[in-house]
């Protein structure tokens, strides 16, 4: 039965939100293997892969290899779907209400790595030479990343990767030494670290047979010419120690050793020896019921037979670090008092065959584990199992990286686990509190304590590979600033101190919103408009919410007589028009000091219109309002073309007057500028209007995300001078456009 994670007494247990694959909830299918081709073969049966091989004969052929490796149904199932994912235009919805989630989410990802792979390989030009490190490592990085959604994921591959290069040597087409070079860097210790001895095996010698032809060519023809002569012997040899073992009364299976070319070839290289010093050509196997029947077996080999003490290994007592457990001995056979060859024995139980030719497939389906013991640790279901599998991915990328400090994976990597063994990456130096980020933002506020490996442990504790990390987490609340400080050493991940940051910010941008909306509100209960709605309030001011009008009044950045002249227009129709009395006609005044003369009007008051405030030598119209004289607008004024609308009766031709030399009339305008906000904005645009001796009488600014908008009151004597002063202020740094309102 799985373990369980412990249960949190004094706080909210977490809920970690793990992948489709994490979980097996896959229902019971009926015929599953059958049901999984039936469904990939109309779309499979009539493509080929790039290596030429017909794709459905090389599922057929991955899903016998899953079978042997000890794959359950479901995973030699799983060998079609995958296959079929490139035809299917949602392949995860399709295959989901099929098959399941579980099928869904393998079936994809393993399809991902295919891609990465391909990728990877055509980045590099097809090759993964041995100065090449960096890239093989990253290669590395993309698979075990793959692997640690679904950790299945290596089988299939591993499976497939064997069925492609058995194609290549059965069919005599030639192999890209990029794939056999991968197959023989990457994946066959792969299937060494898994302890998947027989694939192991098998993808080493067909790697090495591309990659070194004329070698392996070589040193299988020497095999073969022994062989008679081996074989017999060892035959003679087994059925003599298999009988003996047994009159001894330890009962024992002896088989002879299957030869592996390459591991042949590396330990002539590796130790200058012949082909007939290497002590592994002739070997066998023996298996037993117990342990303690394998040291039985091993005293009486040793008082039989010679023993070579220095090739002697417990692997029973000291384990390799990938689990493998063995009693390793070389012997002489002594006849006629001459010691003879020398003969490799392996001795161990069968329940370290099984883990030595299947390694962790053996038991991969976890719930279909047991308790079956892996890398020196019985484990009790999918809980132990995939702590297990991380451990041993672990030690592969160590074996890569030959214990080189700045080449290996995790250098700046650590990868650790959910108490449901669902797999986080998390930078080098991570702790809990990054730990509870990555899983979720939510669950990051949260955190008030962790559980590594069971042990409570205070919260900037760095965390190491392999772990598994408990979050213990509040029902309501939010991070420490203590959190946000380098020296006290809370967080190491970027993206976790981000999220902290936006959380105070969140909080920050609450209170202002809240500190505008108090004071919008103020302004329309003054005004008397508090039925006025604030989202069109916001929306004629030009912000696109409330919430953005109310942030920039909370910070003081957008004045609240912007509000009040919206709330007050200057000349709400058709009602009178608001201007600013500018001077009053006097008899026989013609208009002279620059101001309006009314065509065929005389002692008429006129006044310059606020909307628009007109300046000389601007085309001009008059429009004749009750009791405050003639209003003056610019011609192109959008208010005086709905006054013309409305009122047409009442529009009279109008003209400025003639100035006189010494007049002096000026005239209020309005200046808007758009710029990129920055510090000494506003100086220097005030600078560029005291330097052209123009006189600044009003200023209003807001500043939303980034933009400036700035509307200068200047008096001008004619609208000319201004264009052009107006063109010097659009070469301000940072101005990006300024015109006449």
């Amino acid at each position: 039965m799985r373990r369980e994670p412990p249960h949190l007494s004094s706080s909210e247990v977490v809920d970690y939100p793990l992948s489709a694959a994490t979980v097996d909830r896959t229902p019971v299918i009926a015929n599953m293997l059958e049901r999984a081709r039936a469904f990939a073969e109309p779309l499979i049966a009539d493509e080929s892969l790039d290596t030429g091989e017909n794709t459905l004969a090389h599922a057929d052929a991955v899903a016998r290899i899953v079978a042997d490796m000890g794959g359950s149904e479901a995973m030699q199932a799983a060998s079609y779907l995958v296959y079929s994912c490139q035809h299917l235009n949602r392949p995860m919805e399709i295959i989901a209400k099929v098959f399941g989630n579980n099928f869904a989410a393998l079936a994809v990802e393993t399809t991902k790595l295919v891609h990465v792979q391909k990728q990877a390989r055509s980045a590099t030009g097809g090759s993964l030479a041995s100065d090449s490190a960096g890239t093989q490592t990253e290669n590395v990085r993309k698979m075990l990343l793959a692997f640690s959604r679904d950790l299945r994921v290596v089988m299939l591959r591993l499976a497939s990767r064997l069925q492609t290069l058995r194609h290549a040597a059965a069919s005599k087409q030639p192999l890209g030494e990029g794939v056999a070079r991968e197959s023989l860097q990457v994946f066959a210790p792969l299937a060494n670290r898994l302890g998947i001895w027989q694939v192991k095996w098998e993808i080493e010698d067909l790697s090495f047979r591309f990659l070194e032809p004329d070698t392996y060519k070589l040193i299988a023809q020497l095999l073969d010419e022994k062989r008679i002569e081996r074989e017999g012997y060892v035959e003679q040899l087994r059925s003599r120690l298999e009988r003996q073992l047994a009159e001894h009364g330890v009962k024992a299976t002896v088989q002879g050793r299957p030869k592996n070319i390459y591991s042949i070839v590396k330990k002539m290289r590796g130790k200058s020896l012949d082909f007939a010093q290497v002590f592994d050509i002739m070997a066998l196997r023996v298996v037993v019921a117990d342990v303690k029947d394998c040291y039985s077996a091993l005293a009486w080999v040793h008082s039989h037979f010679e023993p070579i003490a220095e090739e002697f290994d417990d692997y029973i007592a000291r384990p390799k670090p990938n689990g493998y457990q063995s009693l390793h001995t070389v012997v002489r056979d002594v006849v006629d008092g001459h010691a003879g060859k020398p003969i490799e024995i392996q001795i161990r139980t069968e329940e370290m065959h099984d883990h030595a030719e299947h390694g962790v497939a053996a038991h991969w389906a976890y719930k279909e584990a047991g308790h079956k013991g892996y890398a020196g640790v019985w484990a009790s279901g999918e809980y132990d199992a995939k702590i297990a599998v991380l451990r041993q991915l672990l030690a592969w990328e160590r074996d890569l990286s030959d214990g080189q400090k700045g080449q290996g994976l995790f250098d700046d990597r650590i990868y650790v686990l959910t108490p449901d063994a669902a797999i986080v990456e998390l930078p080098q130096g991570a702790t809990a509190v990054d730990f509870a980020y990555t899983v979720h933002t939510s669950l990051g506020h949260r955190c008030r304590g962790a559980r590594v490996d069971g042990a409570m442990v205070p919260l900037n504790t760095p965390l190491q590979n392999g772990q598994t990390v408990e979050v213990i987490a509040a029902k309501e609340g939010g991070p420490s600033r203590d959190w946000l400080n380098a020296e006290l050493g809370y967080l190491a991940s970027h993206r976790a101190r981000a999220k902290v940051r936006a959380w105070f910010n969140a909080q920050s941008t609450h209170e202002t919103v809240a500190r505008g909306r108090e004071a919008v509100e103020k302004v329309l209960q003054r005004e008397g408009k508090t039925a006025f709605k604030l989202e069109d309030l916001a929306s004629q001011l030009g912000f696109k919410s409330a919430d953005n009008l109310f942030e920039v009044v909370g910070k003081d950045e957008f004045s609240l007589r912007n509000i009040e002249t919206l709330l007050r227009p200057a000349e709400p129709p058709p009602g009178p028009d608001d201007g600013v009395i500018i001077k009053k006609a006097r008899s026989g005044d013609s208009g002279g000091k620059g101001g309006v003369l009314v065509v065929g009007v005389s002692s008429l008051m006129t006044q310059l219109a606020k909307c628009c405030k007109p300046a000389p030598p601007d085309a001009i119209r008059g429009f004749v309002t009750r009791g405050h004289g003639v209003s003056i607008h610019r011609a192109d004024c959008s208010s005086f073309r709905m006054l013309l609308k409305n009122n047409a009766e009442r529009v009279i031709d109008v003209e400025w007057g003639a100035p006189k030399e010494d007049a002096g009339s000026v005239y209020a305008v309005d200046v808007a500028v758009e710029a990129a906000d920055r510090q000494g904005l506003l100086r220097d645009i005030s600078d560029v209007f005291a330097r052209e001796k123009m006189n600044v009488i009003g200023v209003q600014t807001q500043s939303v995300k980034g933009t400036a908008w700035m509307t200068f009151t200047v008096e001008i004597a004619d609208a000319m001078r201004l264009a052009q002063v107006l063109g010097v202020v659009a070469k301000v740094p940072g101005v990006r456009a300024a015109r006449r309102r």
